[in-house]
């Protein structure tokens, strides 16, 4: 039934016939403004950066123009909604390129045919219509930690660990391990005496030997 109707639907056309483009580039703008109204397709290819975005604009400006020149419609140019809009391909033209070695290589100049129909009214059911993009949903935001905070973290754990160190030095083990180093300095004076001792015993004998002889 929708198909009928649209069928039914009178509308204007213009087309650009021999468009330096290719296809392929022309029908990412025209899937742009297709389903839309004019001064919607009109904003979306001012603000387009694609060069065959002027070439469409002067395709919809000669559709409007054709509308409204018309006495038995009475249109108005705002009032009306790009039914279809789309691309063909046109001939190819082939061009040589001078290379390496004497070689050549292919230059393609691509053409496309760029048509857009109008009607008044709101769009049909049938004709597919392009969402604008959704803005972009809101980043988290980081938690904010104080520095205050996060400088007295180190500072506290820090002051704790001298207290343990300063705890740790006074140990009672070490006073007498120092009373027994110099306890045990006698002990080996007094063994050096025994021992030097024998050795003057010795040589007072010698020398009786040696006067008796």
């Amino acid at each position: 039934m929708a198909v009928a109707e649209q069928r039914d639907r009178e509308t204007v056309r213009a087309q650009a016939r021999w468009v330096h483009s290719s296809a392929r580039k022309a029908r990412l703008v025209t899937d742009l403004i297709r389903g839309r109204s004019v001064p919607e397709a009109r904003t979306i290819l001012a603000f387009s950066n694609r060069a065959v975005a002027k070439d469409v604009e002067k395709v919809l400006r000669s559709a409007v123009a054709n509308a409204e020149s018309r006495p038995d419609l009475h249109w108005t140019g705002d009032e009306l909604v790009i039914t279809a809009a789309f691309a063909d391909e046109g001939p190819t033209l082939k061009r040589w390129r001078a290379r390496a070695r004497g070689r050549v290589a292919r230059i393609r100049k691509r053409t496309c045919h760029i048509t857009i129909e109008l009607a008044q009214g709101a769009p049909a059911a049938g004709i597919s219509h392009v969402p604008a993009m959704a803005a972009p949903e809101p980043e988290p935001e980081p938690e904010v930690v104080d520095e205050s905070e996060a400088t007295e973290e180190p500072e506290a754990a820090e002051t704790e660990a001298v207290e343990e160190e300063t705890t740790e030095e006074p140990e009672a083990v070490e006073p007498e391990a120092v009373e027994e180093e110099t306890t045990e300095e006698p002990e080996e004076s007094e063994e050096t005496d025994t021992a030097e001792e024998p050795s003057a015993e010795a040589e007072a004998e010698a020398s009786t030997e040696e006067t008796d002889q």
